[in-house]
């Protein structure tokens, strides 16, 4: 922002009704989301997690056209359901095939599959209004990543005050268990909100989902270079079905009509 002069005319013309209104919201359930995010982390396995996280795409192509009236072609409504079809198929799959680290299917299902769906309907919902804020009230996304980074602090320093993990901070201290390896999904995490903040401006939230949708293949690769884990039959089926679902919604997008004179 200082580097294109933009700094001082975006302070210039802040206020904190104008923030609240265009970060406060989408910050806010972005906390309750990666809450949830950590809850379901620990009562999945890496890939069945990621694969059910996809079904964040179906809802922000969902939330998109509820508020912003984006609408999607009859073949961007086939790739989503492509890609759902996929993400449950590797879901369905990889957790029957190898099963969680819990054997309580009940805290399967109440700790793991439940939150991480709902943090997909969350997810959907702030990238929806985050588009909005960028396009419609030309709200800047460097400075609403850093609005929705204080909020979000906000957020989850107030849910602290009653929660596990405030009572473990306030008996050890914040940075108890940190090693230099911590940083390294901090960092990342720190880059990829600014990065996907970029991406969900300049190309729309569902676009952004379907850049997401190919880390998985990413997951399925560190699952197997750390956990020896190989890519089930399911992974190997569903993956045509992800890649068709990409190639279609990129050469498929809704046009509008023109009307006749």
């Amino acid at each position: 922002m200082a580097r294109d002069g933009s700094l001082k005319k975006v302070f210039s013309q802040w206020t904190l009704v104008g923030s609240l209104t265009a970060s406060g919201l989408p910050a806010a359930i972005y906390a309750l989301q990666n809450s949830l995010l950590q809850i379901s982390y620990k009562n999945l396995d890496s890939l069945t997690f990621s694969m059910l996280n996809q079904t964040k795409v179906f809802f922000t192509a969902l939330f998109t056209y509820i508020i912003l009236r984006q609408k999607q072609s009859i073949q961007q409504i086939g790739a989503l359901f492509l890609l759902i079809t996929a993400a449950v198929l590797l879901s369905i799959g990889e957790g029957s095939s190898k099963g969680s680290s819990s054997s309580d299917p009940e805290q399967i299902l109440l700790y793991g599959i439940i939150p991480v769906l709902v943090a997909s309907v969350l997810s959907g919902l702030a990238s929806a209004l985050c588009q909005w804020a960028s396009q419609v009230k030309k709200h800047s996304s460097y400075l609403m990543t850093v609005e929705m980074s204080v909020v979000g602090s906000l957020c989850l320093l107030a849910s602290t005050t009653k929660s596990p993990d405030g009572e473990a901070i306030r008996q050890h201290g914040y940075f108890y268990g940190w090693t230099p390896l911590t940083m390294i999904p901090v960092l990342a995490n720190a880059l990829g909100g600014i990065l996907v903040g970029l991406v969900t401006s300049y190309a729309g939230g569902v676009r952004k989902g379907f850049v997401i949708v190919s880390a998985l293949l990413v997951t399925a690769l560190l699952q197997f270079l750390f956990e020896g884990k190989a890519p089930s039959i399911y992974c190997l089926v569903a993956l045509p079905l992800v890649m068709s679902s990409i190639s279609i919604y990129q050469k498929y997008p809704y046009q509008v009509k023109k009307k006749e004179s």
